[in-house]
């Protein structure tokens, strides 16, 4: 095989945390990786994320266990709560039956911890792999290799350049030309509480997701237990606006949730300051690569956050990536090809679960006490729970083919 033909050098336009696995795992896999971020420093927005087995498997792979246990809180398990009420049902056991069942905890995490951890990943074993102030502004695909033109100017050629850039990918716009979001008809609220202003019962080590008709809440511990993460989930309103750094106001927030339980206003009323954001809806892509470009994470598959994979799907896609360049080294198209078929209908069943789930939370059989109790105990029951999450928890980023 021609050597010039053989993939050495990958270009990974974003460093968010499905760019910072992506290029992790392509330096383990022996490769030369160039990340490229917009921003003047690296850094996550004030928010938490959720880690099911399948995601913390891969922090493992990367031997990022330590990093694990430094700055996650391990969920003991998920819950369900009526909006009315604060009526409790368990949904599932995590903690050691996470581990036993699947090999890996469960974990939430500040973003910024878990950015943080990549971070220094790279930075150990390739301290110049990060580049900052690096806009990209388009792809040049017109040469043998794709080039990254930054906005300053600068050519940045690859073997493969990964597209890692989020919703408002770039690097996707080659592929697939310009998207056209629709509003979900859902806003969300979201905030960080330092968990000692909380009364003790809101303190515990799980997941916790309150439902009622057209809106839910879901709360949950970051950093060993320290913070507690607050989302609440809105719909019927039009707010359009998809930032994740505008804010609102507490008062907002709280006439959004007038109705509900006390323990809904405590967290409302212990957040500092109160983010806003719309949520909104992009077709799926039917394809991910084109040439000697490819794609991973919401630049690929953006989802809501109503199963918990956002993160998880962009760090799976960043592995498997690896692994199938590493496997077909001497054919691009070979390699992409197999990337993509094992990432494509996986992530298309977490959009359509995600999306489901966002009906069955806001469900108006909630409304009612009586209602709600014989709803939740349908739609919570333990198959249907399995049948939810199993396959997600017990997926294997370095067991899939590629």
């Amino acid at each position: 095989m021609n050597n010039s033909q053989r993939i050495q050098h990958i270009v990974v336009v974003g460093g968010g945390l499905g760019g910072l696995t992506a290029a992790l795992a392509l330096i383990l896999q022996g490769f030369q990786v160039t990340v490229l971020e917009q921003a003047p420093a690296l850094g996550e927005v004030g928010a938490g994320v959720q880690l099911s087995a399948n995601a913390t498997r891969v922090l493992s792979l990367l031997g990022l266990d330590d990093a694990i246990s430094a700055v996650g809180a391990e969920a003991a398990g998920k819950e369900i709560r009526l909006w009315s009420t604060g009526q409790t049902w368990k949904i599932f056991d995590l903690g050691e039956a996470s581990r036993e069942q699947y090999g890996h905890p469960f974990c939430m995490f500040h973003r910024a911890d878990l950015h943080n951890a990549l971070e220094q990943g790279v930075r150990k074993i390739g301290p110049s792999v990060i580049r900052l102030n690096s806009r990209c502004e388009s792809i040049d695909t017109s040469g043998p290799r794709p080039v990254v033109v930054l906005a300053s100017g600068e050519r940045i050629e690859g073997d493969v350049v990964v597209g890692a850039d989020g919703v408002h990918s770039r690097v996707r716009l080659t592929i697939a030309g310009p998207d056209k979001p629709q509003f979900s008809g859902c806003h969300a609220w979201r905030g960080v509480i330092p968990t000692d202003r909380l009364p003790k019962h809101l303190r515990a080590a799980v997941g916790v997701n309150w439902v009622g008709p057209g809106r839910h809440v879901v709360h949950y511990p970051l950093r060993r237990g320290e913070l507690t993460n607050f989302v609440g989930i809105v719909e019927g309103k039009d707010w359009q606006v998809e930032s994740w750094t505008q804010q609102g106001s507490m008062a907002e927030c709280l006439r959004d949730f007038e109705a509900w339980h006390e323990d809904v206003h405590t967290l409302i009323r212990s957040v500092d300051t109160h983010f806003k954001w719309a949520l909104m809806v992009r077709e799926p892509i039917m394809r991910w690569s084109e040439g000697r470009v490819t794609l991973l994470g919401d630049s690929a598959h953006p989802t809501l956050p109503f199963l918990g994979q956002g993160a998880g799907m962009a760090m799976e896609d960043g592995y498997v990536l690896a692994r199938a360049l590493a496997a077909h080294r001497d054919d691009v198209g070979a390699a992409l090809a197999a990337y993509e078929a094992a990432r494509a209908a996986r992530t298309a069943r977490v959009v359509r679960g995600s999306n489901e789930n966002a009906a069955r939370f806001h469900n108006p059989r909630l409304a009612n006490a009586a209602g709600a109790t014989q709803y939740i105990e349908e739609q919570w029951a333990a198959d249907k729970v399995r049948q939810r999450y199993e396959w997600l928890f017990e997926y294997k980023v370095d067991e899939v083919p590629v």
